[in-house]
């Protein structure tokens, strides 16, 4: 069984997805071990602790830049025995210096269909509030690896829906969540820990 770390922010509404495919027994050859925080007293602790996952807490604030705090993350990751990473709606950037050490073992979740709506200051409801205002008829996620550029690893899964015309950003997002997010990030998770995803040529293949 490899070990699963889940970083997170907020409310943990991806945690949560992975908890309970989990307990239903899709997350095959995988367990979540361990859940890391970079807020004190966020909802996703409370979820963690729910389903007797322990937790550390790892406040960014605590860190003078993000290098001291990749730096802190890595130590914790390498305690855990981390064997796969996935980030739930952490709101952090990792530095190269946690990437260069996890090479296609960090998954990442982003709102869009990547390459569209991706990169550095899109995230949360400012990539829907972007789609809309672009006008996209189909909006959805993708789940893919992290390197050291934002949002430009290797893509492993993705799924679309259908933006309706009087859609919000607020709308949007809890239709990728319901629809897409909270399929498609276990069920990638799954074909990690069955060792089902090749790469080639930069480039994810999934067997």
């Amino acid at each position: 069984m490899k070990n699963i770390v889940v970083l997170v922010s907020g409310g943990g509404t991806n945690l949560q997805a992975l908890i309970d495919a989990e307990k239903r027994g899709e997350i095959k050859g995988g367990k979540i071990t361990c859940v890391i925080s970079s807020k004190e007293g966020v909802y996703a602790l409370e979820r963690a602790s729910a389903a007797g996952i322990p937790s550390v807490v790892i406040p960014r604030k605590d860190f003078a830049d993000s290098d001291a705090y990749s730096e802190a993350i890595l130590a914790e990751l390498k305690r855990q025995n981390a064997e796969l990473v996935v980030l739930a709606g952490f709101m952090t950037i990792l530095g190269e210096c946690v990437t260069s050490a996890y090479p296609y073992r960090i998954i990442n979740v982003h709102p869009a269909l990547i390459p569209s709506f991706c990169g550095e200051g899109f995230y949360g409801l400012k990539v829907h509030k972007a789609a809309l205002e672009y006008g996209v008829k189909v909006s959805g996620a993708t789940i893919h690896f992290v390197n050291e550029k934002a949002d430009a690893g290797a893509i492993i899964l993705q799924g679309a829906v259908d933006v309706a015309n009087d859609e919000t950003p607020e709308s949007l997002q809890r239709k990728i969540m319901e629809n897409v997010e909270w399929k498609l990030l276990p069920k990638a998770v799954s074909l990690f820990c069955e060792d089902r995803i090749t790469i080639k040529d930069g480039k994810a293949y999934v067997d």
